[in-house]
Order: structure tokens, then sequence, then C-alpha cells
């Protein structure tokens, strides 16, 4: 006779057996473009920015899920990081990296960013210090196209910063954040912590 704990214990075998087609693990989340939480609606564009954090955390800008400027691609440095993307067709049109600390690239750089086609997306992220040699005519350039924090930028200042040049991006959009160098508050020696902005544009914008 079988006794108690036995019957339980064979109850609960059938109960598992009964039970196992719902405890399938869940599938891994998909990933989304730029590593997004969530999907950018249909017909938009996703980006995602980040700005360079202390010795080893280098700069990356990805639009549409392909790194335009990382330290993968060997193409971001010292300095501000520009990567200049043709709206209407979302391919990229140049990318180029400024040092900011030596030599003299402020002029250089403001041309580039006036080279820019109409209906232009500019996504720009600074890589240790962005400020040191940034003159007038940067400041200019890039104030012109909406930013509001370039002329308080100071040394080892994290920024990031996105625009459109000939046609405007919605107001919900994130476009621009810093994050300045404290020595009380650094995550890095002698730097603040990375910062990024991610979203999502519409490719029917002035159409």
């Amino acid at each position: 006779m079988q006794g108690i704990s036995e019957r339980r214990r064979q109850a609960s075998s059938r109960n598992a057996e009964k039970a196992s087609p719902d405890l399938l693990p869940a599938p891994p989340p998909k990933r989304q473009k730029c590593d997004h939480w969530t999907p950018c609606p249909p017909g938009s564009y996703a980006y995602r920015m980040v700005s360079g954090g202390g010795k080893d955390k280098f700069a990356k800008i990805c639009f549409e899920d392909e790194l335009l400027m990382s330290e993968d691609k060997g193409n971001v440095g010292r300095g501000i990081n520009i990567a200049i993307v043709d709206y209407i067709t979302g391919n990229v049109v140049d990318t180029k990296n400024f040092d900011m600390y030596e030599g003299d690239f402020s002029g250089s750089m403001t041309a580039f960013i006036k080279s820019a086609p109409q209906k232009s997306l500019l996504l720009m992220v600074t890589d240790d210090d962005g400020s040191t040699k940034l003159k007038e005519d940067g400041k200019k350039a890039i104030s012109e196209l909406g930013s509001k924090e370039v002329r308080n930028l100071r040394f080892r200042s994290s920024w990031v910063f996105i625009a459109a040049k000939g046609f405007k991006l919605p107001e919900d959009i994130e476009k621009e954040k810093v994050n300045h160098s404290d020595k009380n508050k650094n995550r890095y020696n002698g730097w603040p912590a990375e910062i990024q902005i991610e979203g999502c544009i519409p490719k029917n914008l002035g159409s």
C-alpha cells in the first residue's frame, strides 16, 4: 500500500508533466536598432549618440543601426566628432574628428559644418576635451543650428547634439545634453561620466 508521501510525489510528477508546456523559457527580447529599448515607429530613423568617457570609453554615433563613428571604425578622437547624414536617403555623407585640445581646427570644423547640404542631419559628440581650442566661428556655426549649450562647454565637458539643416526637428525629440567636469562628481579621474541621447526621427519632415 502506497504511503501518503509516495502518492504526493506521483501526483506532483503528473502535475509537472501537464504544466511543462507552459514553462518553456521565454524567447530573448529582439534587439532593436542602435540598441534602443523599444523599436522606432515605421517610417522613422533610429539614432543613438554617446560621448566619450574617461580615457578608455570612446564616443559613438549610431544611425539606423550603423555605427557611423566609433573606436572600432577608427574615426573618433579627442575633440568634437561630427557625422553628416542625408535626411532624404538616410545615407552618411561624411564623418570627421576635430581635435579641440591641440592644433587649430575650429576653422576647418566650421567649414565642414557649413558644407553640409540642405536636408542634412548633423550629429555631434565630444570625446575628452571639446572646448579648449573651440573658437567663436565654431560656436556661432553650432549655435545657428540650434545648440543652447555649445557656448557653455568647459574643459572636458561631455556633450552630444543633433541638428537639422534645411528643416526642423520635432520639438519632442531630445536634441542636446551636456555633463560638465566636476572634480567632486566626476565618474572617472578627471573626466565626467559619458552621456547619451537617442530617439526616432520621422522620415517625412518638411515634405
